[in-house]
């Protein structure tokens, strides 16, 4: 666990950097439930609320979520060669599989939509969703698993989980300290762009009820 507080510590700079380019009028409304942050403990630990938009929460889980996998990837490098070897072999899968456009995308669009929802009359010519697969080639086969193999690869499925429930708690206890700056920057930077958006709404609403009035 050495460095966890110090990646945590960076992890929070980084986002601190980034949410004063996030505008809320950029946010794409989701059409399906996050996986990454629904439920998510390290939202807890950051201390955000409901009212907290989406993408201000995935931007900051996302780069959280990097420190565990790299623990847990460090991890099973070194002591689990089982497994190791399994996801060398998925990475290859992945290479032979083409063109991914979801791959390689800075933290705070991991696991989004690739593409935004199309407005009715404007179809797209085409998506980056139609375009996955692009390139895909045919991977060399694998070879079967012993039963001994695979109970061996269990077991080590089993540590390598352990090393992430570990790490992700280790990991939201440091973030917990982190909490005061990630209220202030939320307070300064996203709330009075909420309060602005619902103004206009209530505006519009009005507006809207005068001229009914009118007529």
């Amino acid at each position: 666990m050495d460095g966890i507080d110090g990646r945590v510590r960076n992890a929070v700079d980084l986002w601190l950097r980034w949410l004063p380019r996030w505008q809320i009028g950029s946010a794409r409304p989701r059409t399906r439930i996050c996986r990454k942050c629904t439920g998510s403990p390290i939202a807890s630990a950051a201390g955000f609320g409901p009212d907290v938009p989406h993408p201000v929460q995935h931007a900051l889980i996302g780069r959280i979520s990097t420190i565990i996998d790299d623990a847990v990837d460090d991890y099973t490098a070194r002591n689990l060669p089982l497994l190791h070897r399994e996801l060398i072999r998925a990475d290859a899968r992945k290479r032979h599989a083409g063109y991914q456009p979801a791959e390689g995308l800075s933290p705070e669009f991991q696991g989004l939509d690739v593409d935004p929802q199309p407005q009715d009359g404007s179809p797209f010519l085409f998506t980056l969703e139609e375009l996955a697969g692009t390139g895909a080639s045919e991977p060399a086969p694998r070879e079967p698993l012993s039963d001994e193999a695979k109970a061996a690869l269990r077991h080590e499925i089993e540590l390598s989980d352990e090393c992430a429930r570990s790490t992700g708690t280790a990991v939201c206890l440091a973030l917990i300290d982190h909490r005061p700056r990630i209220a202030e920057a939320v307070e300064r930077l996203v709330e009075p762009q909420i309060e602005a958006l619902v103004s206009d709404m209530f505006r519009g609403l009005d507006g809207d009820g005068a001229r009914g009035g009118l007529f």
